[in-house]
């Protein structure tokens, strides 16, 4: 029962949907536990399209899975197509120009916790009939095979095929809490800054510091390894190490004198921003073009974490 309908779709969404879900998550069986489908009904469609197309669009291996050269424009195109279908469903749905039915918004987990959930009320006030949803995740979600309108991205680069709104920069300071401070003491000068506990989650590191004489390049390993943003926050609090966090992320503890700065002359780089990012196409939503205007209302005049 699980293929009855797919042969409905062939030439339409489902299996364009399935090849962008693979795609986006990396493996069959990833975007199958997604979508629904056990790994070999994703792989038998995955291989009904190819032979429907004529050619191979992955390279599969035990590990991972690799677009071919016609596979990567075959993608490009397939998530073209699939913005340009999710658009035409969004206008058959309501009265073109007004703002209702489903909006599905996705932001980083700390920061829709902090700084987007406590404000969706007044947006919800001024536009009852939007049914929205919120996802948190950490992850860059593929917008198109997961269905998601509009999403909140803090980044230094952009994938040229999003449309990015620019919200706020992401000012990122050293910190430690006092507690480490007393026991280990505080770097002098960012070259002694190495031999101090860091804290960082995966990826995070090497940290991009601007100072008073340019740019420094710190590499180092995290003194816990973690995916999560989070718990680096809370590391640091409970005085485990030194951390670089965006303002927005502990600024109520760096009010508080739960954390304090450390070489408060260094900055992280001041390319990250704080984006809210859609599909690109022709035609943006009235729900998308409502969220990107007040979250640029809301962020414009006085941010939350500006204090």
């Amino acid at each position: 029962m699980e293929d009855s309908h797919s042969s409905e779709e062939g030439i339409g969404g489902g299996d364009y949907r399935l090849f962008a879900a693979v795609i986006a998550h990396g493996s069959l069986s990833a975007a199958g536990r997604a979508l629904g489908i056990s790994s070999p009904m994703m792989s038998k469609r995955l291989a009904r399209l190819e032979h429907r197309l004529g050619t191979r669009l992955v390279h599969r291996t035990t590990r991972r899975l690799a677009l071919t050269e016609v596979g990567k424009r075959f993608h490009e195109e397939v998530v073209a197509i699939l913005a340009a279908a999710a658009d035409a469903e969004r206008r058959a749905s309501g009265q073109p120009g007004r703002v209702r039915g489903p909006l599905r918004l996705s932001a980083p987990t700390s920061f829709g916790r902090m700084h987007i959930a406590p404000h969706l009320g007044r947006f919800l006030d001024r536009f009852p009939d939007i049914a929205l949803t919120l996802d948190l995740s950490d992850g860059f979600s593929d917008l198109i095979a997961e269905r998601i309108d509009l999403a909140i991205r803090i980044t230094s680069e952009m994938s040229p095929q999003l449309t990015a709104h620019r919200l706020a920069t992401s000012r990122r300071v050293l910190c430690a809490a006092p507690a480490y401070r007393e026991r280990y003491g505080l770097p002098d000068d960012v070259t002694s800054l190495r031999d101090h506990r860091l804290l960082a989650a995966t990826g995070q590191l090497p940290w991009r510091l601007v100072g008073p004489h340019g740019l420094n390049l710190l590499e180092g390993e995290s003194a816990v390894r973690t995916n999560s943003s989070e718990v680096v926050r809370e590391l640091a609090i409970a005085g485990n190490g030194i951390a670089l966090r965006s303002l927005w992320d502990v600024g109520r503890d760096l009010a508080a004198g739960r954390l304090e700065r450390v070489l408060p002359d260094y900055e992280g780089s001041s390319d990250v921003g704080i984006y809210a990012v859609h599909p690109r196409t022709a035609i943006v939503s009235p729900n998308v073009t409502a969220m990107i205007d007040y979250l640029t209302e809301l962020f414009d005049r006085d941010p939350p974490w500006g204090a």
